[in-house]
């Protein structure tokens, strides 16, 4: 697979990002934008797994797909790039980043 169709994540705490497929990448940054709301509350991460596969491409997301870790890699990369931010407190809460 040529570099042009992956996406090097990067981490908030500046950890090493990983390559993953842009089909992914994508539809995963998709389903997420379209649950976590721009206002406060926000969304718990608890259940967020459910919520964001409603909305992802049947295509790209078969069955045998961890759905769990590329909600968790994508969202931490939209955390490092300032699309998303974790509201204070326990348990986290995610909201758009303005």
């Amino acid at each position: 697979m040529a570099d042009a169709d992956r996406v090097l994540t990067l981490h908030p705490d500046g950890k090493q990002g990983v390559r993953i497929e842009r089909a992914k990448y994508d539809g995963m940054r998709a389903a997420l934008l379209a649950v976590v709301p721009a206002e406060e509350p926000g969304v718990p991460f608890q259940g967020l797994a459910d919520r964001v596969r409603q909305q992802l491409p049947a295509d790209v997301y078969t069955a045998g797909v961890s759905v769990s870790w590329y909600l968790i890699t994508v969202k931490l990369d939209l955390e490092a790039r300032g699309v998303l931010r974790r509201l204070k407190g326990s348990p986290q809460r995610l909201v758009r980043a303005r």
